[in-house]
């Protein structure tokens, strides 16, 4: 086991830190979400999905 730990450090370490960012990344978009911020910048006026997202921008 510590042979195989050894021979693939660099990968582990690798994917530990992209796991790492990954999961950063999520928080925060999940944080966003609750806080009400839109990560298409809200009222989108060619976005085909803008009503999906943004009922108040409907009318617009």
């Amino acid at each position: 086991m510590i042979q195989f730990i050894t021979e693939n450090l660099s990968t582990i370490i690798i994917t530990a830190s992209l796991a790492g960012v990954v999961a950063l990344i999520i928080i925060k978009m999940i944080r966003d979400k609750k806080r009400g911020k839109a990560g298409c910048g809200s009222c989108c006026s060619g976005c085909p999905s803008s009503s999906f997202c943004h009922p108040e921008c409907r009318n617009k």
